[in-house]
């Protein structure tokens, strides 16, 4: 036996990835990796007895290279002896229905087709070809996605299908680098077949795979591989504490909620990282999609409800619904309700010198400045700079009202301030909670944290400006 085959063989009883006997879905794509998974596990099934059935799932997004990729999976599995299943999807028109891109409608009709497999031939598990190689620019995508712990910790040995929790996904490779892969295929002579956008720059993945890694290879860490490998280990061991430290706490909180209604506990005190955690098993559970933005909002503020998107039974997503924070540090869904217009203004007389106002949880430091000074290139985020004669004071500080319209810079004309919002991708959840700046003719200025408006920026005729610095508090 091979060194390759007995590393395979070793990870698999190490990490008991499969029972003696047992039925394995082994995922073939046509591609070296999947290609080598299955000849491996072929070669090894006859003394632990596995019973190996290849899926394999024709994406129909390269036209006649699918088709000859899915001739050369039928002809290998039917060379030895394996049972073989075959589906076909149009990716494309799946994508364009649903709004996703073709990436995330491939991995999603993939994963759908082998749960549903595996359910129809009554097989727990499935194999897949996922190698060290892979595990890296996982982590690099992640980590430029700003990914927390648990997702820079990658791919596991063994996981729950995303289709089907009761569907066990195994990748025996795991641990083992491409180029080990290319030296058994190359020994065994396998036939695999090349996705020519397996090149293409225009994806992300390979962007990382053909320019970034070799760079940092070259220019910063010839070892990078190892490197990466070892951090996202710590990593993952420490997300799986933090993980576990959270679901430990959720127990204790959910039995003390029954016994102590809306009573401050134990929260506020947990390290960040569980509450963070805590925060974000809550809203998988409740079928919501987490992002740091929305688990900080509510780690951050109880009893603030939060506009969500949750998915039902269907898996179609529901808008409209609002989550909240308990002082118990668990969350509570509640039923759907209209943002009200908020009103109330504070008025401020910015003609001269400078000065301070305090609104809604917004500070403002206003100074007026001189023509010299406005050319002053602006330095930092929250700080805007508008010709103080057009502006003009007192300036009014209030939140968005029905009707309100707005000339973002840059733009010919006025929009509606509704219209703004939605073409910036504000969530509703916030546009009612963001101030507004307007002049003393009821002109806005200036929205938090977006654009100013075309007729208060500076020109050649501008003699005085109003700096203008704001931060949340």
């Amino acid at each position: 036996m091979s060194d390759f085959l007995e590393h395979i063989e070793q990870s698999i009883k190490s990490r008991r990835l499969f029972r003696a006997g047992q039925p394995i879905l082994v995922a073939v794509s046509g591609g070296l990796d999947s290609m080598v998974l299955l000849s491996a596990l072929h070669e090894l099934s006859p003394k632990p007895g596995w019973k190996l059935t290849v899926a394999h799932f024709n994406h129909q997004l390269r036209g006649r290279n699918s088709d000859a990729d899915e001739r050369l999976v039928r002809r290998t599995a039917e060379k030895l002896g394996l049972r073989i299943v075959i589906e076909r999807a149009d990716v494309r028109k799946f994508a364009a229905v649903n709004r996703v891109s073709i990436e995330m409608a491939a991995r999603k009709l993939r994963h759908d087709f082998l749960a549903r497999t595996a359910l129809r031939l009554e097989i727990a598990t499935a194999a897949l070809a996922h190698h060290a190689d892979d595990q890296v620019e996982l982590f690099f995508l992640r980590f430029l996605r700003g990914s927390g712990g648990g997702g820079l910790a990658g791919m596991k040995w063994r996981n729950p299908s995303p289709s089907d929790a009761q569907f066990e996904l195994v990748r025996p490779l795991l641990d083992l680098p491409r180029s080990s892969l290319q030296e058994f295929a190359a020994g065994k002579h396998i036939v695999f077949r090349e996705d020519a956008s397996n090149k293409s720059l225009y994806f992300q993945r390979n962007r990382i795979r053909h320019e970034l890694l070799p760079m940092l290879r070259r220019k910063y860490q010839p070892a990078l591989q190892m490197t990466v490998l070892r951090v996202m280990d710590i990593i993952g061991a420490e997300a799986d504490f933090v993980t576990s430290a959270a679901m430990d706490w959720l127990k204790g909180a959910r039995h003390r909620s029954k016994l102590i209604a809306q009573r401050s506990s134990a929260f506020d005190r947990l390290p960040v990282a569980v509450q963070r955690r805590s925060v974000q098993l809550q809203l998988l559970g409740l079928g919501i999609k987490t992002d740091h933005a929305l688990v900080e909002s509510l780690r951050l503020a109880s009893n603030r409800p939060v506009a969500v998107a949750v998915t039902n039974t269907d898996g179609n997503h529901v808008t409209g619904q609002f989550i909240l924070r308990k002082q118990t540090g668990l969350l509570e869904l509640q039923p759907p309700q209209s943002p009200r217009f908020k009103t109330g203004s504070l008025a401020a007389y910015v003609n001269k010198g400078a000065g301070e106002m305090l609104y809604h949880g917004v500070c403002i430091n206003w100074r007026i400045v001189s023509k010299k000074l406005t050319r002053t290139p602006r330095c930092s985020a929250g700080c805007e700079t508008f010709d103080a004669e057009k502006v003009g004071s007192p300036v009014f500080l209030r939140h968005w009202q029905p009707g309100d319209r707005f000339q973002p810079i840059g733009m010919p004309k006025t929009v509606k301030l509704q219209d703004f919002f939605t073409n910036e991708k504000v969530p509703r959840s916030r546009r009612h909670d963001l101030i507004v700046a307007a002049s003393e003719k009821g002109e806005i200025f200036w929205v938090e944290g977006l654009r100013i408006s075309e007729r208060f920026k500076l020109t050649k005729q501008t003699k005085r400006g109003l700096q203008w610095h704001w931060k949340r508090v």
